[in-house]
C-alpha cells in the first residue's frame, strides 16, 4: 500500500559552474510531465518534497531536466506504480547511478517538439530479502530484469515469461504457505510486477506476460481469502477502488492478509463510483473502509469524509498514490500493506 510520505529526501540538485554548463537544451515540466504520463503539478510535487526536481540551471531562465533527471523520474514512477512508497521510490531514486554514456541526449529524447524515441531508462529496481537494495543493470533480450531477487522471484519470472499460469499460481502459494501474505507480496510480487511493468516499458513486449502475471498474482491471493469461513468479526471490511481506478490486485493483498488473521472482507472490486461506495456503505454498516487510488492524482481524497459522516461511522482508510489533497478528519492513509492491516486490525479490537 503507498501513499504520499511526509517529508522530503535530500536534492541531488547541483548548483551550475562554469565548467559544468550543458552542452544541450533540457526539458521543461511540460515535456517530462507528457514524457511520464503524470501531472505537471505531480511533478513539482516531487521537485518539492523529495528532492526530484530539474537539475540544469542557467542564469536567466527556468531549470530544465536532463536526460540523468528523466531516468530517475522514470524509476521513481516505476517503483509508485508497483506499489513502494513514494518517499521511499524517491530515497531509491536519488541515489540511482546513472551512467552518463547510456542516455541519450535529452534533444534525442524529444525531438524539439515531444516526439522521439523512448525515454532513457534507469536500472531495474534490485529487490532481495530486506526489500529495495540497490540498482542492477538491466538483462537484455528474453529475460525480466530483477537482479538481485530472491530465487522464488526468479522463478516466478520466468514462468510468467514462459507465460505458464499453473506455475505462477503453485509459486506464489508455496510462498504465502511458507512466509505468510505480506512477506509474499513486499518481496516476491511487487518485485516481479515490477520487473514485468519496466520490460513493456523499454520494449514494448510483455502484455500477455503481464497479464498471465496478474490473473495468478489474482487467483492465489483471491483463493487465500476466500478461504476464510469463519470470520472473528461481525462487521465486515468493505474493499474498493475508487471510480476511475482500475487496478485492484492490491485489493487482494489486502483481503488475503487479512483472511490470514480471520478478518472477513466484501470485496467491490475496481472503479467504485463514489456514490455506490456510499450507497453500498449504508446499506451493509462496515466496520472498516479501505478505498484503493493508483494512478497518481486520479482521486480526491476530500470526497472521502464522507463516509466517516455515515452512522454507524466505519474506520476509513486510503491506500495509493493516486490520492490528491489533505486527509479530512476521521480518513487514514496508510502507507504500506503492513500499517493497512495493522489499522483494520485495530478499528475491529484486535
Amino acid at each position: 500500500m503507498v501513499s504520499d510520505l511526509e517529508g522530503s529526501a535530500p536534492s541531488n540538485e547541483a548548483p551550475a559552474t562554469a565548467t559544468s554548463q550543458p552542452t544541450t537544451p533540457g526539458l521543461t515540466v511540460a515535456a517530462v510531465a507528457r514524457r511520464l504520463g503524470v501531472a505537471p503539478a505531480t511533478l513539482r510535487t516531487w521537485d518539492r518534497r523529495y528532492g526530484l526536481g530539474p537539475s540544469e540551471h542557467r542564469a536567466g531562465s527556468h531549470r530544465r531536466y536532463t536526460a540523468a533527471d528523466l531516468a530517475r523520474l522514470e524509476h521513481m514512477r516505476r517503483l509508485v506504480l508497483a506499489g513502494i512508497p513514494p518517499g521511499d521510490a524517491a530515497r531509491d531514486a536519488i541515489a540511482l547511478e546513472v551512467d552518463p554514456s547510456s542516455l541519450a541526449p535529452v534533444t534525442d529524447i524529444v525531438g524539439g517538439a515531444g516526439a522521439g524515441p523512448p525515454a532513457p531508462q534507469a536500472p531495474p529496481v534490485e529487490v532481495g530479502e530486506r526489500g529495495l537494495a540497490a540498482p542492477g543493470r538491466s538483462g537484455g533480450g528474453q529475460v525480466i530484469p530483477i537482479p538481485g531477487g530472491t530465487p522464488a522471484s526468479r522463478g516466478l519470472a520466468r514462468a510468467a515469461l514462459a507465460l505458464d499460469g499453473n506455475s505462477c499460481r503453485r509459486i506464489i502459494r508455496e510462498a504465502i504457505d511458507r512466509r505468510g501474505v505480506i512477506s509474499t507480496w513486499d518481496h516476491l510480487l511487487v518485485p516481479v510486477l515490477a520487473g514485468v511493468g519496466q520490460r513493456w516499458e523499454s520494449s514494448g513486449r510483455g502484455i500477455d506476460v503481464e497479464h498471465v502475471l496478474s490473473d495468478a498474482v489474482h487467483a492465489a491471493l483471491a483463493e487465500r481469502a476466500r478461504e476464510l469461513k469463519d470470520p472473528v468479526n461481525s462487521r465486515l471490511v468493505m474493499l474498493a477502488a475508487a471510480d476511475e481506478e482500475t487496478h485492484f490486485l492490491p485489493l487482494w493483498a489486502v483481503a488475503a492478509a487479512l483472511a490470514e488473521r480471520r478478518i472477513g472482507i466484501q470485496m467491490l472490486g475496481a472503479r467504485v463510483p463514489h456514490e455506490t461506495l456510499l450507497q453500498a456503505v449504508r446499506r451493509t454498516g462496515p466496520a472498516a473502509v479501505f478505498v484503493w487510488a493508483q494512478i497518481p492524482g486520479s482521486a480526491r481524497i476530500s470526497s472521502l469524509g464522507d463516509l466517516s459522516n455515515l452512522r454507524p461511522a466505519p474506520s476509513v482508510l486510503a491506500g495509493g498514490p493516486g490520492w490528491q489533497g489533505t486527509p479530512p478528519p476521521g480518513v487514514w492513509v496508510a502507507t504500506d500493506l503492513t500499517e493497512t492491516v495493522a489499522r483494520i486490525s485495530r478499528s475491529l479490537g484486535l
